[in-house]
């Protein structure tokens, strides 16, 4: 049968250009690639490949280094650290207000980095240093900062205070004489609904002078 004149030969049959098949073939042979340079699965046998399966969904036994401790904790894949803190381990001192990273109320230290523990998984938390609002405390003695706040009364309801006092602290550690301003950029993510800001900056600055 012959061809009708005009209608040109599918590119597949005549070996020219690119058909909507060989672009799906290539675009799916693509992402594969990438998928596996992503997860440094290139190079590996099946064996290899299988080990590194994402684990879940049933509860996985993991490893947390929180406040110097190793802690051993059964955790479902899409548990949040602030969860993981304070059911799992009883760390209730970490609160969760929003649960959604908004208030910052929730704030830890992830290799000495505030974090909202509501918006990490406790699977990104393992292989690093966990600090919480109990763990400031040392032999015995309160931080500077925790003392700073009950003497210039900078808590109210008492729901955002050990966030605040994780942020604060941790200026504290790392600035060695803050201005006012510096206070205020600390704690900008930390949201007071008793309106308690202003004792906060004094509590903060005065630790500081403490320390």
């Amino acid at each position: 049968m012959e061809k009708s004149e005009g209608i040109p030969e599918s590119p597949d049959k005549a070996g020219k250009g690119l058909s909507r098949r060989g672009f799906l073939k290539g675009a799916g042979l693509t992402t594969a690639g990438s998928v596996m340079l992503q997860h440094g699965l290139l190079g590996k046998d099946k064996e290899e490949v299988m080990a590194d399966a994402t684990q879940g969904p049933d509860p996985v036994r993991i490893q947390l280094k929180v406040n110097g401790k190793l802690r051993h904790v059964n955790v479902e894949p899409r548990d949040t650290l602030a969860k993981t803190l304070r059911e799992h381990l009883k760390l209730t001192g970490t609160k969760v207000v929003c649960d959604r990273g908004s208030c910052s109320a929730c704030t830890v230290w992830l290799d000495n980095t505030p974090v909202n523990s509501c918006m990490t998984l406790a699977f990104d938390a393992v292989g690093k240093e966990i600090t919480t609002i109990e763990g400031l405390e040392k032999d015995g003695k309160l931080h500077p900062v925790q003392e700073a706040f009950i003497d210039h009364d900078a808590s109210m309801c008492g729901f955002c205070t050990p966030g605040m006092v994780m942020s604060a602290a941790h200026l504290v550690n790392n600035h060695s004489n803050p201005t006012l301003e510096d206070v205020k950029h600390a704690v900008r993510g930390n949201l007071c609904r008793c309106g308690t800001h202003p004792n906060v900056f004094k509590a903060t600055l005065a630790a500081a002078k403490a320390k």
